[in-house]
């Protein structure tokens, strides 16, 4: 009986067998299988996102290296953030001095410029408190004293960090007393557009998110061109010294591509409506 039943299970342990080893060959010859565990997390800011950068850019990364991009998009200090924990392999943010610290600080060992665009101040086409022109500072200056409503990010975000600076260049101190109009929304770039459409408010936006905005209801640009609205764009590897686990050599082939040529043209590749809307410059 013994040697019946060993005869009769060998033919069935043989087909196993090779079926087993077909699968195990088919799933080591599968591009699909390997490029799961090819990917990095990049911590970026909502303006990249919601412009639509990404969904033309990452494509293009992924086709030249193989290499998946899985983004978490916040504010620039929360993405700076993710990158200080380890929860990021690389960040590609828009506040110099913010990032600056966070390669101080030994959380990266470089960073690069990518790309530029600039911010502007978006309003009611009535323009309530005749802010309309060059002048960041004078624009400021008038929603200071006047009540129409402005809306601040208010989330630690890139644009957030550069309304400061300009509120402080205007001679505004929002610690001792906020304008009348002032509202913050602790949001992203577009719910803070959204709540702006919605009410006839003020907003400093990132020109490649209001490109990208559809909702503009009588929004329109009304304060542009001063060289303080001049908005930086810098990529950094997350240093594997601080966190052992971060995939620096994948995250390095992102920054590396990204100021490479091919990466450079596809940032000037992307438009809307025949407007480009990021400007590369990782030469500068």
């Amino acid at each position: 009986m013994g040697m019946n039943t060993t005869h009769h299970n060998t033919p069935r342990r043989h087909a196993l067998t090779t079926l087993l080893g077909t699968l195990l060959a088919a799933t080591l010859a599968s591009p699909a299988a390997w490029a799961q565990d090819k990917f990095i997390v990049m911590a970026s800011t909502t303006s990249t996102e919601q412009s639509g950068l990404f969904s033309h850019l990452l494509p293009a990364f992924k086709a030249a290296t193989g290499i998946d991009v899985r983004v978490v998009a916040v504010g620039t200090g929360q993405a700076l953030d993710t990158g200080r924990r380890g929860d990021a392999d690389v960040v590609f943010v828009h506040d110099t001095a913010a990032e600056e610290k966070f390669l101080a600080e030994g959380f990266a060992t470089q960073r690069r410029n990518v790309m530029f665009n600039d911010f502007v101040v978006v309003g009611p086409a009535a323009d309530p408190a005749k802010v309309k022109g060059r002048d960041i500072n004078a624009a400021f200056a008038k929603l200071a004293t006047g009540t129409a409503s402005f809306i601040s990010r208010g989330d630690k975000s890139g644009t957030h960090a550069a309304e400061l600076r300009l509120w402080k260049g205007a001679n505004v101190d929002l610690a001792a007393a906020k304008p009348a109009g002032y509202k913050e929304c602790g949001c992203g770039m577009g719910p803070a557009l959204n709540m702006g459409a919605s009410t006839g408010a003020y907003v400093l936006t990132d020109r490649g998110t209001w490109l990208s905005f559809k909702n503009r209801a009588d929004l329109t640009v009304l304060v542009e061109g001063d060289k303080k609205l001049f908005n930086q764009y810098g990529v950094m590897v997350v240093n594997p010294a601080k966190h052992p686990h971060v995939k620096a050599a994948l995250a390095q082939q992102f920054a590396d591509w990204v100021v490479s040529p091919a990466g450079q043209a596809n940032i000037a590749a992307y438009k809307i409506n025949g407007e480009q809307l990021f400007f590369p410059n990782a030469g500068q």
